[in-house]
């Protein structure tokens, strides 16, 4: 029987031990894509406790908690921190088999030097221990102890990046790049559309009374990303849509949306094909990546979404989307040479092999391929569904070509996510080593690790 979260934690082969032990342990780590917060990096925060820094604001306990009968009160209420841990300690041990489990104690090994378990019984002494080293480290000090070369925030259009500017004149050897996320220039359809409008024109510093003005103050909110060295978009939606559209059609849906009057559904996606089309044009010609992220369902319990709002644990895997939209929308841009590199994300399993099949048919000999199929996220970033992901890709593209993981996480423990993806990686490769299905050849098996773990992404994003 193997130690729990030993050295060779889910690495079941010899193989698969010594390809993590001589390719991947080691590398460095390139976020392409988090949620984490630029003021805190900035400001070099400390956390008073293991509440502040593990429990606030990370959904993914949050849910669970609540599905093993946690009021409340100790999740998001104003229960107090020592509490609230003690439930979360309640909480874990129930979940066997699920990666949170995993992460918890690969996070307190880690950035805690605690190699127990932890339970209702030892949360004290883990509380304890954590929050006296809490007292000598920084987020900063999270980040370097990680080996984190490069991270990309999530930043909506219209933010000032003050916090970017004040990291990149700091001595902090991490580079920390905005990325572009422009959610609400497409939602048309709901309240607080035209007040943000609004927000952009007082950023870009246009007046917005019409769709030409709306894309001159987008133009302008994009050239100023660029200069804080913005490589990179992303897009969450819940579906590609592909709706046919006239350009006159196109100014009028907007001028009624300022204006506070109804829209058709038939009018919002035209409108958020158009958009989406503009976007992907520009993301070309400045050689940024786009990322689109979809089949999700949002806000599922509407009752708790009025209490807690978004973003608290009330999301789901969406259905699969509409492939015959997303290839519609992929060839209408190629067909106008404005195909920017893309990264498609489905929180739909199910969706992999259409995804891994659909984006073959738009690679133009681009180094590492124009499109790629995104890690395994949110709901999938488990074991499994690491692995399922992997398989997909390496059945129908180029494994060896993918670019790797990246944390999708608010909290700055999380790179330990990286080290969990490179012990699958390795364990999967290792096994159609084993199966006689690759040759043993440790060179070429180390630069496929080596690439997918770091220097793929690198090159992608030109960082």
């Amino acid at each position: 029987m193997e130690k729990f979260m030993s050295e060779n934690f889910l690495l079941s082969t010899e193989t698969a031990q010594k390809l993590y032990r001589d390719f991947a342990c080691d590398m460095p780590i390139i976020d392409y894509h988090c949620h984490i917060c630029p003021e805190d990096i900035a400001k070099d925060i400390h956390y008073e406790n293991m509440t502040q820094v593990w429990l606030g604001g990370d959904h993914y306990k949050w849910r669970q908690m609540r599905a093993n009968g946690i009021d409340e009160y100790y999740i998001t209420g104003n229960a107090p921190d020592r509490e609230k841990f003690q439930k979360w300690a309640e909480t874990l041990p129930l979940l066997i088999g699920n990666p949170l489990y995993h992460w918890s104690h690969m996070e307190l090994k880690k950035y805690f030097g605690y190699e127990g378990v932890l339970n209702p019984n030892t949360a004290e002494e883990v509380w304890n221990l954590c929050n006296e080293k809490l007292k000598t480290m920084s987020v900063r000090d999270m980040i370097l102890q990680s080996h984190v070369k490069t991270i990309c925030t999530t930043d909506d259009p219209a933010d000032s990046l003050i916090w970017h500017e004040e990291i990149a004149h700091s001595d902090f050897p991490v580079t920390v790049l905005p990325a572009w996320r422009p959610d609400r220039l497409l939602h048309i359809g709901q309240e607080g559309f035209a007040p943000y409008i609004q927000k952009l024109a007082l950023a870009a510093q246009i007046e917005i009374e019409n769709f030409s003005d709306f894309k001159k103050a987008v133009l302008s909110r994009m050239d100023f990303f660029d200069r804080h060295g913005c490589k990179v978009s992303d897009h969450s939606l819940s579906y590609i849509m592909y709706v046919p559209y006239e350009p006159e059609e196109i100014h009028l849906i907007f001028r009624d949306a300022l204006q506070g009057n109804p829209l058709s559904e038939e009018q919002i996606q035209k409108y958020q094909t158009a958009c989406l089309e503009f976007l992907a044009q520009e993301y070309e010609k400045r050689h940024w990546v786009m990322q689109l992220h979809f089949g999700v369902m949002r806000d599922n319990n509407k009752k708790q979404w009025k209490c807690l709002g978004a973003d608290t644990g009330f999301d789901s895997i969406g259905d699969s989307i509409s492939i015959s939209q997303l290839s519609a929308f992929l060839n209408h841009l190629a067909e106008n040479n404005a195909l920017p590199k893309t990264i498609l994300y489905s929180l739909n399993p199910g969706d992999n092999a259409a995804i891994d099949s659909l984006m073959g048919c738009f690679q133009d000999g681009t180094p590492l391929g124009r499109i790629q199929h995104g890690a395994a996220w949110w709901f999938n970033d488990s074991r499994q569904g690491i692995i399922e992901h992997l398989s997909s890709l390496a059945n129908l593209g180029v494994l060896g070509n993918f670019i790797g993981m990246l944390t999708d996480s608010r909290s700055f423990l999380s790179y330990t996510r990286h080290d969990y993806f490179r012990r699958i990686l390795c364990d999967f490769i290792s096994r159609l080593v084993e199966n006689g299905e690759y040759p043993p050849d440790y060179a070429a098996l180390g630069r496929i690790i080596k690439n997918i773990c770091y220097e793929n992404a690198k090159q992608y994003f030109h960082f």
